[in-house]
């Protein structure tokens, strides 16, 4: 089975030297394996959490040439199918495969959150972007009182952004 570090590698040739992209997905790879972590998910929750972190922009430069930009519903759109694309020849399961596409589809869709994995990636992308865009820490909190789920990923945003 593919490695997280052969995922980053084969992520890493997908973004073609666009830095913002690949230093925007490894930011969310980093919070989303320390929560993850923290939180103690199996084995196999992590791997695809980890694999679903790396991926879940993978529709952005694509979105960028259809619509003009990266809203985040055109990137759930045009995700799915480019997730399971990419993960095509990793060996990894059909089960795997479908459970990665769904949460590329499904990363800015902040209601009926199903799963750990599911809840975590929308967290570490929330912290990615808030620091790299600015927000504002009523902002930041409000996200915290009102979406985030996870003890670790209170905490981490807490401490990330001195709130």
């Amino acid at each position: 089975m593919i490695t997280i570090s052969q995922i980053m590698e084969k992520m890493i040739a997908f973004s073609k030297g666009n830095l913002h992209d690949i230093n925007h997905f490894i930011r969310v790879w980093t919070y989303a394996r320390t929560i993850g972590e923290l939180e103690c998910l199996d084995a196999n929750t992590q791997y695809i959490l980890e694999i679903a972190a790396i991926i879940h922009d993978i529709a952005c430069p694509l979105c960028r040439e259809k619509y003009g930009n990266t809203n985040g519903k055109y990137q759930e759109t045009e995700g799915m199918t480019m997730a399971r694309d990419f993960l095509s020849d990793t060996g990894l399961t059909a089960e795997q495969i479908d459970r990665v596409a769904f949460l590329v589809g499904h990363h800015h869709t902040y209601i009926d959150i199903s799963g750990a994995d599911y809840q975590i990636l929308m967290e570490a992308d929330y912290i990615a972007n808030a620091s790299e865009n600015g927000y504002s820490k009523e902002k930041i909190e409000d996200f915290i009182n009102r979406i985030m789920r996870t003890n670790s990923g209170k905490e981490l945003t807490r401490q990330i952004f001195c709130i």
